[in-house]
């Protein structure tokens, strides 16, 4: 039950590296991405999951080698939010910043385009901030993939 296949320092390199990947993954998919999961974005997050299962204990299905990776795992959880709380630079990496959407009742297209955002997303955040789109003063895009309405 506790016999590992490969040496403990293993499991915590495969762990390091998969959170690591990830982590730049969903960077890289995008604000709107990580916000908003439709049914075929669970899909990818449950698949993901499931192929990178082996590569994190390298197929060795003790208890041992489980819980040296959820250690590792929880720990780089802790240690990025214990950084990212102190370090407005590092907050902005891992975390992303606000994106300017529209202004002045106007939407800035090419915002929309770059950060994978529909027009009818931002709309449909117009209405439930009950403003009308030439009373939009602001529109950002934040950083956890929900639209913010600021009005007149």
């Amino acid at each position: 039950m506790f016999d590992l296949d490969l040496p403990w320092w293993e499991y915590v390199v495969r762990g390091v590296a998969i959170y690591g990947a990830l982590l730049v993954m969903m960077r890289l998919s995008g604000k709107r991405t990580i916000g908003q999961f439709t049914p075929f974005d669970l899909l990818v997050v449950m698949l993901l999951s499931e192929s990178v299962s082996p590569g994190l204990t390298g197929g060795d299905d003790s208890v041992a080698a489980g819980l040296i990776v959820v250690v590792t795992l929880v720990a780089l959880n802790v240690a990025i939010a214990f950084i990212t709380a102190r370090s407005r630079k590092a907050a902005d990496l891992v975390e992303g910043t606000a994106v300017l959407l529209g202004r002045d009742g106007k939407i800035f297209k090419e915002a929309l385009r770059r950060n994978h955002v529909a027009e009818s997303d931002l709309e449909q955040s117009l209405r439930e901030a009950d403003c009308p789109r030439e009373k939009m003063k602001y529109a950002f895009l934040e950083a956890d993939g929900k639209i913010t309405i600021l009005q007149h």
